[in-house]
Protein backbone atom coordinates (compact mmCIF):
# COMPACT_ATOMS: atom_id res chain seq x y z
CA UNK A 1 0.00 0.00 0.00
CA UNK A 2 1.08 3.34 -0.43
CA UNK A 3 2.63 6.19 1.76
CA UNK A 4 1.31 8.69 -0.02
CA UNK A 5 -2.50 7.60 -0.93
CA UNK A 6 -4.96 5.95 -0.16
CA UNK A 7 -5.94 2.75 -2.63
CA UNK A 8 -8.01 3.25 -5.59
CA UNK A 9 -11.54 1.38 -4.44
CA UNK A 10 -13.87 3.17 -7.17
CA UNK A 11 -13.13 0.11 -10.08
CA UNK A 12 -16.67 -1.20 -9.01
CA UNK A 13 -20.10 0.55 -10.01
CA UNK A 14 -23.47 -0.16 -8.76
CA UNK A 15 -25.53 -2.47 -10.48
CA UNK A 16 -28.54 -4.68 -9.74
CA UNK A 17 -28.98 -8.50 -10.87
CA UNK A 18 -29.66 -7.39 -14.20
CA UNK A 19 -26.10 -6.83 -14.43
CA UNK A 20 -24.50 -8.82 -12.49
CA UNK A 21 -21.68 -11.79 -14.21
CA UNK A 22 -22.58 -14.93 -13.48
CA UNK A 23 -18.91 -16.91 -13.32
CA UNK A 24 -19.66 -19.36 -15.68
CA UNK A 25 -19.94 -18.84 -19.79
CA UNK A 26 -23.14 -17.48 -20.97
CA UNK A 27 -25.33 -19.56 -23.38
CA UNK A 28 -27.58 -17.20 -25.72
CA UNK A 29 -29.55 -18.68 -28.18
CA UNK A 30 -29.03 -17.54 -32.31
CA UNK A 31 -30.27 -14.03 -32.70
CA UNK A 32 -30.05 -11.44 -35.40
CA UNK A 33 -28.57 -8.31 -34.36
CA UNK A 34 -29.59 -4.64 -35.54
CA UNK A 35 -27.14 -1.74 -35.06
CA UNK A 36 -29.09 1.55 -33.75
CA UNK A 37 -27.98 4.96 -33.40
CA UNK A 38 -26.56 5.15 -29.77
CA UNK A 39 -27.20 1.52 -29.54
CA UNK A 40 -27.83 -2.00 -31.05
CA UNK A 41 -30.72 -4.78 -30.33
CA UNK A 42 -30.48 -8.12 -30.31
CA UNK A 43 -33.54 -9.87 -31.71
CA UNK A 44 -35.06 -13.32 -30.28
CA UNK A 45 -38.16 -14.79 -33.10
CA UNK A 46 -41.01 -16.42 -30.85
CA UNK A 47 -41.78 -20.00 -31.76
CA UNK A 48 -43.61 -20.60 -34.57
CA UNK A 49 -42.99 -16.92 -35.91
CA UNK A 50 -40.52 -17.91 -39.03
CA UNK A 51 -38.76 -15.34 -41.62
CA UNK A 52 -39.96 -12.07 -39.77
CA UNK A 53 -41.26 -10.71 -36.80
CA UNK A 54 -45.01 -11.24 -36.18
CA UNK A 55 -45.64 -9.48 -32.20
CA UNK A 56 -42.64 -7.91 -31.10
CA UNK A 57 -42.15 -6.87 -27.67
CA UNK A 58 -39.10 -4.16 -27.43
CA UNK A 59 -37.21 -4.55 -23.74
CA UNK A 60 -34.84 -1.78 -23.07
CA UNK A 61 -31.27 -2.12 -21.25
CA UNK A 62 -31.15 -0.41 -17.40
CA UNK A 63 -28.54 1.71 -16.31
CA UNK A 64 -25.02 1.13 -15.62
CA UNK A 65 -21.86 2.47 -16.85
CA UNK A 66 -20.31 1.12 -20.08
CA UNK A 67 -21.99 -0.68 -23.55
CA UNK A 68 -25.15 -2.95 -22.86
CA UNK A 69 -23.86 -6.46 -22.04
CA UNK A 70 -26.81 -8.36 -23.69
CA UNK A 71 -25.40 -11.57 -23.00
CA UNK A 72 -25.38 -10.63 -18.99
CA UNK A 73 -28.64 -9.31 -19.40
CA UNK A 74 -30.14 -12.00 -21.36
CA UNK A 75 -28.97 -14.24 -18.64
CA UNK A 76 -30.48 -12.02 -15.70
CA UNK A 77 -33.59 -12.55 -17.62
CA UNK A 78 -33.49 -15.91 -17.51
CA UNK A 79 -32.95 -15.95 -14.08
CA UNK A 80 -35.18 -16.51 -11.11
CA UNK A 81 -37.62 -17.28 -14.04
CA UNK A 82 -37.59 -17.64 -17.75
CA UNK A 83 -38.77 -14.49 -18.81
CA UNK A 84 -37.83 -14.25 -22.42
CA UNK A 85 -38.03 -17.95 -23.36
CA UNK A 86 -41.62 -17.89 -21.67
CA UNK A 87 -42.34 -14.81 -24.48
CA UNK A 88 -40.98 -16.62 -26.72
CA UNK A 89 -43.10 -20.28 -25.84
CA UNK A 90 -46.18 -17.79 -26.60
CA UNK A 91 -44.97 -16.76 -29.57
CA UNK A 92 -43.69 -12.85 -29.00
CA UNK A 93 -40.66 -11.84 -30.89
CA UNK A 94 -38.63 -10.51 -28.38
CA UNK A 95 -36.13 -8.23 -29.11
CA UNK A 96 -33.56 -6.76 -26.04
CA UNK A 97 -32.19 -2.82 -26.47
CA UNK A 98 -28.79 -1.96 -25.46
CA UNK A 99 -27.04 1.28 -25.58
CA UNK A 100 -23.63 2.20 -26.36
CA UNK A 101 -23.07 4.12 -22.95
CA UNK A 102 -25.93 3.03 -20.50
CA UNK A 103 -24.66 6.01 -18.39
CA UNK A 104 -25.50 8.79 -21.53
CA UNK A 105 -28.44 11.34 -21.38
CA UNK A 106 -32.07 9.68 -22.03
CA UNK A 107 -32.63 11.68 -24.47
CA UNK A 108 -29.77 10.37 -26.24
CA UNK A 109 -30.48 7.30 -25.42
CA UNK A 110 -33.99 7.47 -26.54
CA UNK A 111 -32.74 7.40 -30.17
CA UNK A 112 -31.95 3.93 -29.92
CA UNK A 113 -35.66 3.32 -28.68
CA UNK A 114 -37.03 4.74 -31.69
CA UNK A 115 -35.04 3.40 -34.15
CA UNK A 116 -35.74 -0.12 -32.48
CA UNK A 117 -39.21 0.90 -33.11
CA UNK A 118 -38.87 1.97 -36.84
CA UNK A 119 -37.20 -1.07 -37.17
CA UNK A 120 -39.54 -3.15 -36.03
CA UNK A 121 -42.31 -1.94 -37.04
CA UNK A 122 -40.64 -2.48 -40.75
CA UNK A 123 -39.75 -6.00 -40.36
CA UNK A 124 -42.95 -6.98 -38.71
CA UNK A 125 -45.37 -9.35 -40.82
CA UNK A 126 -49.01 -8.50 -40.45
CA UNK A 127 -50.12 -5.64 -38.27
CA UNK A 128 -50.34 -6.86 -34.61
CA UNK A 129 -49.79 -3.68 -31.92
CA UNK A 130 -46.06 -3.86 -30.29
CA UNK A 131 -44.91 -4.16 -26.66
CA UNK A 132 -42.17 -1.62 -25.42
CA UNK A 133 -40.78 -0.84 -22.30
CA UNK A 134 -37.79 -1.45 -20.37
CA UNK A 135 -36.19 -2.08 -16.96
CA UNK A 136 -35.15 0.76 -13.92
CA UNK A 137 -33.60 3.31 -16.60
CA UNK A 138 -35.26 1.41 -19.94
CA UNK A 139 -38.56 1.74 -18.57
CA UNK A 140 -37.84 6.11 -18.64
CA UNK A 141 -35.74 5.99 -22.40
CA UNK A 142 -38.84 4.46 -23.66
CA UNK A 143 -41.44 6.60 -22.25
CA UNK A 144 -39.99 9.71 -23.18
CA UNK A 145 -39.23 7.98 -26.96
CA UNK A 146 -42.52 6.74 -27.33
CA UNK A 147 -44.21 10.02 -26.53
CA UNK A 148 -41.75 12.17 -28.61
CA UNK A 149 -42.68 9.99 -30.79
CA UNK A 150 -46.40 11.00 -30.51
CA UNK A 151 -45.49 14.32 -30.10
CA UNK A 152 -43.43 14.45 -33.84
CA UNK A 153 -46.88 12.74 -34.64
CA UNK A 154 -44.95 9.30 -35.61
CA UNK A 155 -47.42 6.36 -35.11
CA UNK A 156 -45.14 3.96 -33.22
CA UNK A 157 -47.69 1.11 -33.18
CA UNK A 158 -47.53 0.27 -29.72
CA UNK A 159 -50.28 -0.84 -27.37
CA UNK A 160 -48.27 -1.43 -24.36
CA UNK A 161 -46.02 0.31 -22.67
CA UNK A 162 -44.44 -1.50 -19.53
CA UNK A 163 -41.92 -0.90 -16.92
CA UNK A 164 -39.92 -3.09 -14.53
CA UNK A 165 -38.91 -1.26 -11.23
CA UNK A 166 -38.36 2.28 -13.37
CA UNK A 167 -37.59 5.14 -11.19
CA UNK A 168 -40.47 7.83 -12.40
CA UNK A 169 -40.81 9.86 -9.46
CA UNK A 170 -36.48 9.26 -8.68
CA UNK A 171 -34.47 7.01 -7.19
CA UNK A 172 -31.94 7.35 -4.55
CA UNK A 173 -28.31 6.33 -3.47
CA UNK A 174 -27.53 7.37 -0.55
CA UNK A 175 -25.72 10.85 -0.78
CA UNK A 176 -22.51 9.94 1.78
CA UNK A 177 -22.40 7.14 -1.01
CA UNK A 178 -22.28 9.48 -3.53
CA UNK A 179 -19.67 11.67 -1.92
CA UNK A 180 -17.50 9.14 -0.95
CA UNK A 181 -16.95 8.32 -4.94
CA UNK A 182 -15.43 11.72 -5.56
CA UNK A 183 -13.43 11.32 -2.20
CA UNK A 184 -11.45 8.57 -3.54
CA UNK A 185 -7.81 10.35 -4.76
CA UNK A 186 -8.20 9.13 -8.14
CA UNK A 187 -10.88 9.09 -11.12
CA UNK A 188 -12.66 5.99 -10.90
CA UNK A 189 -15.88 4.25 -12.56
CA UNK A 190 -17.47 4.45 -9.14
CA UNK A 191 -17.57 8.31 -9.70
CA UNK A 192 -17.62 8.69 -13.69
CA UNK A 193 -21.73 6.16 -12.79
CA UNK A 194 -22.20 8.72 -9.93
CA UNK A 195 -21.99 11.62 -12.41
CA UNK A 196 -22.83 10.57 -15.41
CA UNK A 197 -25.99 12.23 -17.20
CA UNK A 198 -28.29 9.57 -16.67
CA UNK A 199 -27.29 9.32 -12.97
CA UNK A 200 -28.11 12.87 -12.62
CA UNK A 201 -31.43 12.81 -14.56
CA UNK A 202 -32.57 9.90 -12.52
CA UNK A 203 -31.45 10.48 -9.22
CA UNK A 204 -34.08 12.25 -6.67
CA UNK A 205 -31.06 13.96 -5.01
CA UNK A 206 -27.78 14.35 -6.24
CA UNK A 207 -24.11 15.18 -4.59
CA UNK A 208 -22.39 17.59 -6.55
CA UNK A 209 -18.61 16.86 -6.59
CA UNK A 210 -17.58 20.69 -8.01
CA UNK A 211 -19.79 23.12 -5.20
CA UNK A 212 -19.85 20.00 -2.37
CA UNK A 213 -23.97 20.69 -2.63
CA UNK A 214 -26.68 18.17 -2.80
CA UNK A 215 -29.91 19.09 -4.57
CA UNK A 216 -31.78 18.26 -7.39
CA UNK A 217 -29.14 18.16 -10.22
CA UNK A 218 -29.48 20.84 -13.00
CA UNK A 219 -29.36 18.11 -15.87
CA UNK A 220 -32.23 16.26 -14.13
CA UNK A 221 -34.67 19.90 -13.95
CA UNK A 222 -33.65 19.90 -17.78
CA UNK A 223 -34.81 16.24 -18.72
CA UNK A 224 -37.90 16.93 -16.42
CA UNK A 225 -38.58 19.61 -18.23
CA UNK A 226 -38.14 17.69 -21.67
CA UNK A 227 -40.44 15.01 -20.39
CA UNK A 228 -43.42 17.77 -19.71
CA UNK A 229 -42.65 19.12 -23.01
CA UNK A 230 -43.64 15.84 -25.00
CA UNK A 231 -46.48 15.14 -22.82
CA UNK A 232 -45.08 13.56 -19.92
CA UNK A 233 -46.47 9.85 -20.66
CA UNK A 234 -47.01 8.23 -24.29
CA UNK A 235 -50.93 8.52 -24.64
CA UNK A 236 -51.89 5.61 -27.20
CA UNK A 237 -50.17 2.89 -25.44
CA UNK A 238 -52.12 1.38 -22.32
CA UNK A 239 -49.16 1.97 -19.49
CA UNK A 240 -48.68 -0.54 -17.07
CA UNK A 241 -45.36 -1.23 -14.26
CA UNK A 242 -44.26 -3.28 -11.85
CA UNK A 243 -42.56 -2.19 -8.55
CA UNK A 244 -39.78 -4.69 -7.26
CA UNK A 245 -40.86 -2.83 -3.53
CA UNK A 246 -44.19 -4.04 -1.45
CA UNK A 247 -47.10 -2.02 -2.26
CA UNK A 248 -47.94 -2.23 1.92
CA UNK A 249 -45.96 0.43 2.85
CA UNK A 250 -43.35 -1.78 4.73
CA UNK A 251 -39.72 -1.43 3.55
CA UNK A 252 -36.80 -2.80 5.12
CA UNK A 253 -38.15 -2.74 9.21
CA UNK A 254 -34.48 -3.86 9.98
CA UNK A 255 -32.59 -0.57 8.62
CA UNK A 256 -33.61 2.16 11.44
CA UNK A 257 -32.99 5.50 10.58
CA UNK A 258 -29.27 7.37 11.83
CA UNK A 259 -27.74 3.86 12.72
CA UNK A 260 -24.71 2.83 11.18
CA UNK A 261 -24.57 0.98 7.68
CA UNK A 262 -21.08 0.39 7.10
CA UNK A 263 -17.77 1.53 8.97
CA UNK A 264 -14.14 1.15 7.15
CA UNK A 265 -10.78 0.97 9.12
CA UNK A 266 -7.22 0.29 7.58
CA UNK A 267 -7.74 2.12 4.92
CA UNK A 268 -9.64 5.57 4.46
CA UNK A 269 -10.12 4.77 8.60
CA UNK A 270 -12.75 5.70 10.60
CA UNK A 271 -15.19 6.23 7.51
CA UNK A 272 -18.35 5.79 8.03
CA UNK A 273 -21.72 5.70 6.35
CA UNK A 274 -25.33 6.53 8.56
CA UNK A 275 -28.66 5.00 6.90
CA UNK A 276 -30.59 8.27 6.02
CA UNK A 277 -32.83 10.02 8.96
CA UNK A 278 -35.06 12.48 8.78
CA UNK A 279 -34.34 16.04 10.30
CA UNK A 280 -31.69 18.93 10.07
CA UNK A 281 -28.19 18.91 9.69
CA UNK A 282 -28.13 15.25 9.85
CA UNK A 283 -24.96 13.35 9.29
CA UNK A 284 -25.43 10.95 6.62
CA UNK A 285 -21.77 10.09 6.51
CA UNK A 286 -18.19 11.20 7.71
CA UNK A 287 -15.34 10.33 5.20
CA UNK A 288 -11.46 10.24 6.23
CA UNK A 289 -8.64 9.69 4.41
CA UNK A 290 -4.99 9.56 5.50
CA UNK A 291 -3.01 10.25 1.94
CA UNK A 292 -3.73 12.61 1.08
CA UNK A 293 -5.10 13.93 4.42
CA UNK A 294 -8.77 14.87 4.38
CA UNK A 295 -11.79 14.07 6.09
CA UNK A 296 -15.23 15.56 5.52
CA UNK A 297 -18.99 15.35 6.91
CA UNK A 298 -21.65 14.79 4.66
CA UNK A 299 -24.79 16.76 6.36
CA UNK A 300 -28.64 16.04 4.98
CA UNK A 301 -31.70 18.29 6.31
CA UNK A 302 -35.47 17.40 5.19
CA UNK A 303 -34.74 14.27 3.74
CA UNK A 304 -37.17 11.63 4.06
CA UNK A 305 -35.98 7.86 5.83
CA UNK A 306 -35.07 6.95 2.22
CA UNK A 307 -32.51 3.66 2.93
CA UNK A 308 -35.28 1.55 4.23
CA UNK A 309 -38.67 2.42 2.54
CA UNK A 310 -40.73 0.45 0.78
CA UNK A 311 -39.04 -0.54 -2.88
CA UNK A 312 -36.33 -2.49 -5.11
CA UNK A 313 -33.03 -2.36 -3.05
CA UNK A 314 -29.43 -2.53 -4.17
CA UNK A 315 -27.16 -4.45 -2.07
CA UNK A 316 -25.19 -0.53 -1.98
CA UNK A 317 -23.73 -1.06 1.29
CA UNK A 318 -22.44 -4.74 0.74
CA UNK A 319 -20.64 -3.75 -2.67
CA UNK A 320 -19.12 -0.45 -1.00
CA UNK A 321 -17.78 -3.29 2.09
CA UNK A 322 -16.60 -5.63 -0.40
CA UNK A 323 -14.75 -3.05 -2.60
CA UNK A 324 -12.72 -2.06 0.39
CA UNK A 325 -12.08 -5.50 2.00
CA UNK A 326 -11.11 -6.74 -1.64
CA UNK A 327 -7.98 -4.09 -1.36
CA UNK A 328 -7.07 -4.62 2.69
CA UNK A 329 -9.42 -2.63 4.63
CA UNK A 330 -11.76 -3.87 6.91
CA UNK A 331 -15.53 -3.31 6.88
CA UNK A 332 -18.15 -3.58 9.59
CA UNK A 333 -20.99 -4.05 7.54
CA UNK A 334 -24.44 -3.77 9.49
CA UNK A 335 -26.82 -2.86 6.96
CA UNK A 336 -25.75 -4.52 3.56
CA UNK A 337 -29.11 -3.14 1.41
CA UNK A 338 -30.76 0.22 1.38
CA UNK A 339 -33.70 1.43 -1.36
CA UNK A 340 -32.97 2.33 -4.42
CA UNK A 341 -36.34 2.76 -6.52
CA UNK A 342 -39.36 3.51 -3.52
CA UNK A 343 -42.40 1.51 -5.15
CA UNK A 344 -44.28 5.11 -5.08
CA UNK A 345 -41.89 6.13 -7.56
CA UNK A 346 -41.84 2.48 -9.69
CA UNK A 347 -45.70 2.59 -9.77
CA UNK A 348 -45.62 6.67 -10.61
CA UNK A 349 -48.20 7.19 -7.52
CA UNK A 350 -46.47 9.52 -5.16
CA UNK A 351 -43.30 11.57 -4.86
CA UNK A 352 -40.26 10.62 -2.13
CA UNK A 353 -39.90 13.81 -0.98
CA UNK A 354 -41.92 13.37 2.15
CA UNK A 355 -41.99 10.52 4.49
CA UNK A 356 -45.60 9.94 4.76
CA UNK A 357 -45.69 9.66 0.21
CA UNK A 358 -43.03 7.77 0.65
CA UNK A 359 -43.84 4.91 3.00
CA UNK A 360 -47.69 5.30 1.55
CA UNK A 361 -49.48 1.69 1.36
CA UNK A 362 -49.34 1.89 -2.29
CA UNK A 363 -52.14 -0.98 -2.14
CA UNK A 364 -54.10 1.15 0.07
CA UNK A 365 -54.54 4.25 -2.54
CA UNK A 366 -56.90 5.26 -5.09
CA UNK A 367 -55.65 3.81 -8.41
CA UNK A 368 -56.55 6.56 -10.08
CA UNK A 369 -53.60 8.91 -8.33
CA UNK A 370 -50.94 6.41 -10.06
CA UNK A 371 -50.38 8.40 -13.87
CA UNK A 372 -50.34 4.42 -15.02
CA UNK A 373 -53.35 2.51 -16.24
CA UNK A 374 -52.05 -0.70 -14.28
CA UNK A 375 -49.90 -1.51 -11.64
CA UNK A 376 -48.57 -4.22 -9.23
CA UNK A 377 -46.30 -4.18 -6.38
CA UNK A 378 -44.13 -7.38 -5.26
CA UNK A 379 -45.81 -8.84 -2.58
CA UNK A 380 -42.44 -9.35 -0.63
CA UNK A 381 -39.27 -6.99 -0.94
CA UNK A 382 -37.11 -7.90 -4.26
CA UNK A 383 -33.82 -6.68 -5.43
CA UNK A 384 -34.05 -3.99 -7.79
CA UNK A 385 -34.96 -5.52 -11.27
CA UNK A 386 -35.26 -8.99 -9.70
CA UNK A 387 -37.07 -11.07 -12.03
CA UNK A 388 -39.80 -12.87 -10.12
CA UNK A 389 -42.59 -15.30 -11.54
CA UNK A 390 -45.00 -12.78 -9.92
CA UNK A 391 -44.25 -10.00 -11.74
CA UNK A 392 -43.15 -11.63 -15.08
CA UNK A 393 -46.78 -13.57 -15.38
CA UNK A 394 -48.70 -10.39 -14.47
CA UNK A 395 -47.02 -8.50 -17.51
CA UNK A 396 -47.64 -11.07 -19.64
CA UNK A 397 -51.49 -11.79 -18.96
CA UNK A 398 -51.93 -8.15 -19.76
CA UNK A 399 -50.21 -8.51 -23.29
CA UNK A 400 -52.43 -7.11 -26.20
CA UNK A 401 -53.72 -10.21 -28.67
Amino acid sequence: MSETTEPNVGSFTLGGPLTAEPAATIDVPEHAEWPLPNGFAWVFPGEGNQGGLVRPVIMADGFNLGRSKLDVLYHGLESGYPFISELRRRGRDVILLGFEERSASILDNARAAEAAIHRAAAEQQGDRPMVVGGFSMGGIVTRYALARMEAQRVDHRTALYFSYDSPHRGASIPVGVQAFSHFIPFPNNFARQMSSPAACQMLWQHYDAETGKIGVSPLRTEFLDALRQVGGWPSRPRKIAVANGRGDGVGLPEVKPGEVALRIDRIYPGTTFYTQAQGDDVTAAFLNRRFPKAEKTVPTSGFPELDGAPGGTLHTYEILAGAMEKLGGEADLRHKDACFVPSVSAVAIRDVDHQNDLYAPVDDLDPYESELDDFLCSSTTTAHTAITAELCTWIMDRLPD
